[in-house]
């Protein structure tokens, strides 16, 4: 059982938190404010969709505009090549493999995990979930999505019940363009949006599926503004996952290009241009200035370029590989505040990073001692750190992978044979160097192994029995 009396008791005293109570609904008295904080994800987005990563055909004038503006991540790493264990690594600061989150649509996000959206209402925020969960089912009772229902009961694991004040959510995929229909039909698709009151969301879901959900996302922002209420919005694309639509409007604006292609450009230029809508709404609004927007992806973009028009640019692998391509993602930090427009890291950074980071910009503090995955990236948005301190790990399938500042030690068959890449010199990773550099080798399977040994004391629940009771 979550021990959310516990969370509420502890709320004041064990975490520690020590930034002052203030007003949220200007630019005046910012010196002590706690910010703002936007989680913003695309689903299966590659490496090189953007334009200011590099594409001449999709036009993304708003991301491309907000990577300008703040903090470019060009080492920025998603936890999993698959979505479900790294949304859950977004929100904990820990890998899935210590919770059994395993792969897409397996296992759900256990009561004992703390996540962020419970820390930050516990230090007063108002805290939103808009878009695609996929961290469990949202019904017990009746079918949704891949698992909801009595069939997926045991699974039951909503944002509601995870921190979550308001919710605009689904359990997994939907269309791009009419969300709750087949696409080319007026048939149901068979997964529904759900409030935080578990009830289904009904009404304004018609067309663009980015638009309908900012048009949740928004009016959630200007309440917790008028309220003087600080916010934590946790905003997931669904775009740019199968099944690819996009409206009339869209489309048109790749006129010679074959329809598989136009629909996936489609469906990406009007997601950027709703993140330009939340963009001009955080500057109307006078809070912009005090706002961590974050944006990343899930993981590398579906299938084979035969199969899906994502692109992964010069890096090899696709979604389910630990390749590059696979993990190595599109990141974003806007925060006026602190990070210099234009700035650009090659430092390795990932998702687990984020409840690290926005602790530590808090001053609160976890309330056990369980194992965190991430780091803080503080120093480094100040400009006082350049290399990662402990490298990221990472398990999916038969693929392990650990990556420290500069080398990747990566095998496909749990470790049978072990490739080498140096990224710096090699980020498209086609020369392998083990044989030329064995005690690196040897000395990263060393940490590999004592983090796998961690994750298997942490899923056989060892970490929370360290929970105060």
């Amino acid at each position: 059982m979550k021990r959310r009396d516990f969370f509420r008791r502890i709320a004041g005293a064990v975490m520690a938190a020590t930034v002052p109570e203030t007003s949220f609904g200007g630019e005046a008295t910012r010196k002590d404010r706690r910010p703002n904080i936007i989680l913003m994800m695309a689903d299966d987005l590659g490496w090189g969709d953007p334009g200011y990563t590099g594409n001449k055909l999709i036009h993304t004038p708003c991301l491309d505009a907000m990577a300008a503006a703040g903090l470019r991540f060009d080492r920025f790493y998603a936890a999993a090549p698959v979505c479900s264990p790294t949304r859950g690594s977004c929100l904990t600061g820990r890998h899935p493999y210590r919770y059994g989150v395993f792969h897409a649509n397996v296992g759900h996000l256990p009561p004992e995990e703390i996540t962020l959206a419970e820390l930050l209402k516990s230090r007063g925020y108002t805290t939103g979930h808009f878009g695609k969960w996929h961290l469990g089912t949202l019904t017990r009772t009746e079918k949704d999505s891949n698992r909801g229902g009595p069939r997926g009961a045991k699974h039951y694991s909503p944002p509601w019940d995870n921190g979550f004040d308001d919710c605009f959510s689904t359990e997994a995929k939907v269309p791009t363009w009419n969300p709750m229909r087949k696409p080319g039909s007026d048939e149901p698709y068979g997964t529904a949006y759900w409030k935080a009151d578990g009830v289904k969301a009904s009404g304004h879901l018609e067309g663009d599926d980015s638009r309908i959900i900012m048009d949740r996302v928004i009016p959630f922002i200007r309440d917790a503004v008028k309220r003087s209420k600080p916010f934590f919005a946790v905003i997931w694309f669904h775009t740019p996952h199968l099944p690819v639509e996009a409206g009339a409007e869209y489309l048109k604006m790749y006129p010679n290009v074959e329809e598989k292609k136009r629909r996936y450009f489609g469906c990406i230029t009007a997601m950027d241009a709703q993140i330009g809508r939340l963009r001009r709404d955080l500057r109307r609004l006078g809070v912009a200035h005090d706002t961590m927007l974050w944006f990343c992806i899930d993981n590398g973009p579906e299938g084979t370029a035969g199969r899906a028009p994502g692109s992964s640019g010069p890096l090899r692998g696709r979604k389910r590989s630990l390749f590059e391509g696979g993990i190595r993602v599109p990141g974003i930090l806007e925060w006026p505040a602190k990070a210099r427009p234009g700035s650009v890291t090659a430092m390795p950074a990932c998702t687990g990073d984020y409840l690290p980071t926005i602790l530590h910009v808090l001053d609160i503090h976890m309330p056990d001692d369980r194992p965190i995955d991430g780091v803080s990236l503080l120093p480094l948005i100040e400009g006082r750190m350049s290399e990662r301190p402990h490298p990221i790990a990472f398990e999916s399938a038969k693929q392990l992978a650990l990556i420290d500042n500069r080398h990747k030690l990566i095998t496909l068959d749990r470790g049978k044979t072990w490739m080498l890449f140096d990224l710096i010199a090699d980020p498209s990773e086609t020369r392998d160097i083990a044989e030329q550099h064995r005690e690196i080798v040897r000395r990263m399977r060393a940490t590999l192994d004592a983090w796998r040994t961690s994750c298997q004391d942490s899923l056989a629940g060892k970490d929370y029995r360290r929970m105060p009771q």
